[in-house]
């Protein structure tokens, strides 16, 4: 009798640690947890070089998507300024992480205005475009407004949502970052997405 309390006891502790080590624990994150959201699934657009790009490209990596122009006078410095100081603080874990600036001004930001401006903020960023009605679509998936102001001069205007999206290492859309948030945030929850994969 003692045996089969003892044989009992030892199944049950095995079925424990089974299960204990299946179920993983859910990172806790600062910003918005959009996981299972059915926008932002993927996008097929073109870097300086003419190379298409999708998400399927930058498995294993960390994802953070930007939408924005690159005569922005505000709102788009100061994000892509906090995701390269997010990547400094992240230190060598930020080379599983690709931060991609996808624009919304097509026809005036040329595919070598779009590599200057990344990587004047971090060599490893990337600027990705395409023709208007690829953008508009892009855009749409991802529910990013955008509309251009004519300015009757050369610098013309683009009012455009200004979150940002934050992938896993499997391709899935999780986080939403709103604007306006701290370096820290972008930090604490790439990291948790570094972490959980």
């Amino acid at each position: 009798m003692r045996e089969l309390h003892y044989y009992v006891f030892v199944v049950s502790i095995i079925a424990f640690l089974v299960v204990a080590c299946e179920s993983k624990v859910e990172p806790e994150f600062l910003s918005t947890n959009i996981a299972g959201a059915s926008f932002g699934q993927d996008f097929h657009l073109v870097d300086h070089a003419g190379t298409l790009h999708s998400l399927a490209d930058f498995k294993d990596k960390v994802v953070v998507i930007f939408f924005g122009y690159t005569q922005c006078p505000d709102m788009c410095p100061v994000t892509m300024g906090l995701l390269a100081e997010a990547m400094k603080q992240i230190g060598n874990e930020a080379q599983r992480v690709q931060v991609i600036f996808i624009t919304l001004d097509p026809a005036r930001d040329t595919p070598d205005i779009l590599e200057q401006y990344v990587t004047s903020f971090d060599p490893n960023f990337i600027g990705l475009t395409g023709n208007e009605n690829t953008i508009k679509a892009t855009a749409a998936d991802f529910k990013v407004h955008s509309q251009k102001n004519p300015a009757g001069s050369d610098i013309q205007s683009v009012d455009h949502s200004t979150g940002t999206y934050l992938f896993d290492t499997q391709g899935k859309i999780r986080l939403y970052i709103r604007y306006g948030e701290g370096v820290e945030l972008f930090v604490h929850d790439i990291k948790a997405l570094l972490k959980a994969s």
